[in-house]
């Protein structure tokens, strides 16, 4: 529930009450517009997790760039991760936006990310063995992402709906990327056919994971007070069910056979049964940085932030100048 005590003690009930009734009636909050902080809080935590999700989210694939099997392959890969990283860089400068208040900038996160404070999405944390893993990932993780931001677009934070209008336009192109990969592996030699039923047997405790733990699960999250404050409008539960439900046939479709013995189809509920993921490994990979590549993605991340020190203290020095320059 939304945190009112706080609000009451500092006489701020009426505004309170204001925001919410414009909330309700569907209207955008800006960034210099009055909010609660319970709801900026919960819009940074989760804005910011999202763009470094999409930063880190380079790795596995940038790890595939030098290897590609087609120079096509290659260049197309390549623009994947420039879009990548320039959609972790747009959503942080969202997250700045609602972190200047409190005298935080875009450097704050990424010390957060370094000392553990701040998390990134699980399927990064994953290995990416083969050259099937690549194509999982432009098919069905960036398919589910786009499952989520779907429902995020919607949100009440005008900002971050104008940001995801953008990224889901160009994750879409990234899905059909992957399809088209998939569906090349698929019909090639018995040999990368297995190769793509291994990939898709690894990743999918994790595309599982991807969407959270249930709300009355062990590990709570905070979607009940996003879903009050209309930041999102779906459950993690609602969401997985979405993707499963679409690309479930998908996979049937190529040949593939879907890593769960007990997913069944219900025509009564016109839904798929599946077998639900271990929480707690998620928790552990999120919340500990505990999967097999976390460390060392975490250490590429730092050293390029480090060594690159010198560009953004020469940008800031030219700001400056600008700045009292007045031209």
């Amino acid at each position: 529930m939304i945190n009112q005590s706080a609000l009451y003690e500092k006489g701020e009930t009426k505004k309170l009450e204001e925001f919410v009734n414009r909330i309700e009636r569907g209207e955008k909050i800006e960034a210099d517009d009055w909010m609660p902080e319970d709801y900026r809080k919960q819009l940074i935590k989760l804005i910011a997790m999202h763009g470094i999700s999409e930063i880190m989210g380079a790795f596995p694939e940038k790890e595939w760039v030098p290897r590609t099997p087609t120079l096509k392959r290659k260049l197309s890969l390549m623009a994947k991760v420039q879009d990548e990283v320039g959609h972790g860089q747009l959503l942080l400068r969202v997250a700045e936006d609602l972190m200047k208040p409190l005298g935080k900038t875009r450097e704050d996160i990424l010390q957060d990310l370094y000392a553990g404070r701040l998390k990134f999405h699980n399927v990064f944390h994953m290995p990416t063995p083969s050259w099937a893993d690549a194509a999982l990932i432009g098919w069905l993780v960036d398919g589910a992402a786009i499952v989520t931001q779907k429902m995020l677009a919607h949100t009440s934070y005008a900002p971050y709906a104008r940001a995801l209008k953008r990224i889901i336009l160009e994750e879409r192109f990234h899905a059909y990327h992957g399809e088209d990969m998939v569906i090349a592996l698929g019909d090639g030699t018995e040999l990368q056919r297995e190769m793509m039923q291994d990939a898709l047997n690894r990743w999918w405790p994790a595309l599982m994971m991807f969407f959270g733990p249930p709300e009355n699960g062990e590990i709570q999250s905070n979607q009940t007070v996003n879903m009050r404050y209309r930041i999102r409008s779906k459950t993690n539960e609602e969401l997985r069910q979405e993707f499963i439900d679409k690309y479930v046939p998908q996979i049937r479709a190529l040949g593939l056979k879907v890593p769960d013995d007990n997913i069944y189809y219900d025509k009564e509920k016109e839904q798929w049964v599946y077998t639900h993921p271990d929480y707690n490994y998620l928790k552990n990979v999120i919340g500990k940085n505990q999967g097999p590549r976390s460390q060392n993605r975490l250490k590429l991340r730092r050293i390029g932030f480090e060594n690159n020190a010198w560009v953004r203290e020469a940008l800031l020095h030219k700001q400056k100048a600008v700045n009292e320059s007045g031209v």
